[in-house]
Parts: C-alpha cells; sequence; structure tokens
C-alpha cells in the first residue's frame, strides 16, 4: 500500500514508536493523520506538529474504540489504515494480579480484536484496507521476567495470523510489528534488560522500516533482523531453544 492520499489512524501517538509512526506517515503526505492516544496533551502535540487531528481514547474498553472509529468514519472519511500500536508491560511473574492480567489482556490484545470487529466489515464491503497491529519480538520469542506482556503479545500474534488467515480475500491487508527493545518511556532504564540484548533501536528508524513494510505488504515486520534467527532456532529445535532461554532467565530474568 502506497500511504499517499489515505486516511490513517495510530494508536499510542503520544511518544515513542506511535509518535515515530505519525511523522513517516505525514512523510508520505497522508490524506489526514488520526492520532490517538489516552495522553491528551500529547496527543495533541503530535497531531498539531503532524498536521493530523488528535483523539484521547483509552483503549482499554471497547466502547471508546467503537466510538473513535465511527465518529472518524462520519467525519473525516473512511479509514484506509488502521495501526492499533499502543500497548503496555507489567513485569512480574506467576504472581501478576488478575487486574494486572486483565489491564495487560484489554489494551495489548482487545484493542486489536475490537478495532478490527468493527474495522473488517466496513473496509472489506468498500473493497479493502489495511490492519497494522503492534506486538513485540515477545510475541514471537516470549519475555523473562513478565509473563503477562509475553503471553499478551504472543495472542497479539496469532490475532493478526487469524485476520491474515481469514479475511485476506476479502482485501483485508495485515501486517504485525515484532521490535526487540525500543527507545520509549516503556524502555527507560532498560539498557541492560534482555529485551535490549541486541541493542535498542531508535523509534524514527523503526518508523522508517514499517514504511516499506507497508509498501511491501509484509505480514511480520522485524526492525532487529536477528529476531528472524531466533525464531528459526526455536522451530529447529525446541527443547535446546527452551535450555537457551533458561540460561537467559537465569541471568535477566529477575530484571523484570
Amino acid at each position: 500500500m502506497e500511504l499517499k492520499g489515505k486516511i490513517c489512524v495510530i494508536t499510542g501517538a503520544a511518544s515513542g514508536i506511535g509518535r515515530a509512526l505519525c511523522f513517516a506517515f505525514a512523510e508520505q503526505g497522508v490524506k489526514h493523520l488520526v492520532c490517538v492516544d489516552r495522553d491528551t496533551p500529547g496527543a495533541e502535540a503530535t497531531a498539531k506538529a503532524t498536521g493530523g487531528t488528535a483523539y484521547t481514547v483509552d483503549v482499554s474498553s471497547e466502547i471508546p474504540v467503537t466510538a473513535m472509529i465511527d465518529a472518524i468514519e462520519r467525519d473525516i472519511g473512511p479509514i484506509d489504515l488502521y495501526w492499533s500500536n499502543a500497548g503496555i508491560a507489567v513485569s512480574g511473574g506467576l504472581e501478576t494480579s488478575n487486574d494486572a492480567w486483565q489491564k495487560t489482556w484489554n489494551v495489548n490484545v482487545m484493542a486489536h480484536a475490537w478495532a478490527a470487529r468493527h474495522l473488517v466489515p466496513l473496509m472489506a464491503a468498500r473493497g479493502g484496507g489495511y490492519l497494522l497491529n503492534t506486538a513485540s519480538a515477545a510475541g514471537l520469542l516470549n519475555q523473562l521476567g513478565a509473563v503477562s506482556y509475553g503471553v499478551t503479545k504472543h495472542a497479539a500474534v496469532g490475532l493478526a495470523e487469524w485476520i491474515a488467515m481469514t479475511h485476506g480475500d476479502d482485501g483485508i491487508k495485515v501486517s504485525v510489528l515484532c521490535p526487540q527493545a525500543v527507545r520509549s518511556e516503556m524502555t527507560r532504564g532498560q539498557e541492560d534488560h534482555v529485551a535490549s540484548i541486541d541493542g535498542m533501536m531508535e523509534p524514527d528508524d523503526v518508523a522508517r522500516i514499517c514504511i516499506d513494510a507497508i509498501r511491501a505488504e509484509t505480514f511480520v515486520i522485524l526492525p532487529h533482523p536477528q529476531v528472524l534467527n531466533y525464531m528459526r532456532r526455536k522451530t529447529t529445535d525446541y527443547d535446546r531453544w527452551i535450555s537457551g532461554m533458561r540460561k537467559l532467565n537465569r541471568k535477566f530474568g529477575q530484571l523484570g
């Protein structure tokens, strides 16, 4: 897909990857950019800097997500591309509280599902559209020290796969972004974390990679190329991979 002339929505737009994506999309000449975040000043700042429109939405609940989509479709126009980028990370193991599990599940998985459930019929009726979900390398490789994050990011990848398999013939394009550590508020102070083992990428660099992937309509976007090799090792010998992850856990697991 070429972004020029398209109406695009990006959640988590106040900072990090989402903010960088907004700037990258604006440079591509989109028709209208909608910058979404629960952080009102942050969303407004990104929108002002990119010539877009700000929406304050907490994507952890379904009604605000679907109401926002309806408002954009009514007031701005049909959404060509929707990037469900907002996410949260909660450190902890099996002691993680039910409330933390539910909040992580809602933001990291259900926000994608709610948007897709509402948008897929609309996009299919007009010939197609593009859904992009931000997951993580953790969705392919898991996450030491953060069980709810690793599990929900796996689910986010699975959801993207299911939509691509089920609705590709309806003209729905799907991509899932799976980076390792990217410099943001979420990763502040995490330079020694296991997710940063291959370095911490800048959001602007990730955004540029994403533009190329959208143009090529690539399903899985891997800003850190090492992740592909890790995936291959995992599928070639699962037991050996688990053994290697246990070694990493002994070194990094207590860092959260």
